[in-house]
């Protein structure tokens, strides 16, 4: 090897690592101030989910059931994955309740809910309706009592009103019509709903969970008794492209969305840029909203500067690995 090669590794391993710091830090801040679209592969967790809540599409008979088991601190991961269900669900004419257990959680059902309704004709009591927080030393019997009657287990929602009198209680009353609920939490929280919600009840579970979690919920996956999950960062992106593809898109063939296909999933590019832009869709141009589309993809967009981060440290241990080993070489040839 070139002396002048050895020497450059050589220095590389005395490069002060604030300055490593300094260029891992630009690697996430430039992809977020600067997005740009890359490719995001949809998973069958993920896949599972949106299948199940778009069979829901514009029955009354049906409900989407989120609950919210967690506070500020998990925001990041778990945040943009309610607000693309909560979109899937008012694209498609889903109805959705939504119920929380811990009081930090309350106010972050709101936001995602004010969040995702925006562009969207929806009424609370009608189309969604928030359950509010309730006590977590009442999970039980409310998670039991709703396999009975909702709306004696929760009686009211977080604004006072009476759950048996709200339009969007029509033709709901337990797990039977409401045969999905997406437990949303840090931890697995979710094994609770399997133990009593759905051994008893039949109901079908997906979770939400942290990128940290994701190894202590795949045993209830592969067993069935999850019947999909958000894992992650990466699990919102994956939800948020599957909406856009699919539950966005209006034709004169398929005006609530269009027909769920891994073939288009896979050749569908939707941009990601703060520019009102236009693209073709089955030969349909699609002209987007340049505020909403960016800010409906902050899953994507956290996953081009997390992939671009993970790349940028990879790089600095592969170099950091050869320039040390070359240079221990070099020094036991000197010897």
């Amino acid at each position: 090897m070139k002396k002048s090669t050895l020497k450059l590794l050589d220095k590389m391993q005395k490069v002060d690592r604030r300055i490593i710091y300094i260029i891992v830090a630009f690697s996430i801040i430039i992809p977020l101030l600067i997005p740009f679209n890359s490719k995001t592969y949809v998973t069958e967790p993920t896949s599972n989910i949106y299948q199940k809540v778009d069979s829901f599409a514009g029955d009354d008979t049906k409900a989407v059931l989120m609950s919210f088991t967690h506070n500020a601190s998990t925001m990041p991961e778990l945040f943009p994955m309610e607000v693309a269900l909560l979109r899937h669900c008012f694209e498609r004419d889903i109805k959705v309740l939504t119920i929380c257990w811990l009081p930090a959680a309350a106010p972050l059902v709101d936001y995602a809910i004010n969040q995702a309704k925006e562009g969207y004709d929806v009424q609370s009591g009608v189309d969604y309706c928030n359950f509010g927080y309730k006590p977590y030393a009442l999970r039980l019997p409310i998670m039991l009592g709703m396999g009975d009657d909702i709306a004696k287990a929760v009686e009211t929602d977080s604004q006072g009103r009476k759950i048996e009198n709200l339009e969007i209680m029509n033709n709901i009353k337990n797990y039977d019509d409401m045969n999905i609920i997406v437990d949303f939490a840090g931890n697995s929280s979710a094994i609770q709903w399997i133990m009593y919600a759905r051994a008893k009840f039949g109901a079908n579970i997906a979770a939400g969970i942290t990128a940290v979690m994701v190894a202590d919920n795949y045993p209830y996956l592969q067993t069935g008794q999850l019947l999909g999950m958000f894992r992650g960062l990466k699990g919102a992106a994956e939800y948020e492209k599957l909406v856009d593809v699919f539950a966005a898109y209006e034709s004169d063939k398929f005006p609530n969305g269009r027909p769920f296909s891994k073939e288009i999933i896979n050749d569908t590019w939707v941009p990601i840029t703060r520019d009102k832009v236009t693209y073709e869709v089955d030969g349909k141009m699609i002209e987007t909203d340049a505020d909403l589309q960016y800010k409906f993809k902050k899953a994507r967009i956290g996953m081009n500067a997390q992939s671009v981060a993970h790349v940028m440290i990879i790089v600095f241990i592969i170099l950091g690995n050869i320039g040390f080993f070359l240079t221990k070489k070099k020094k036991k040839k000197i010897v």
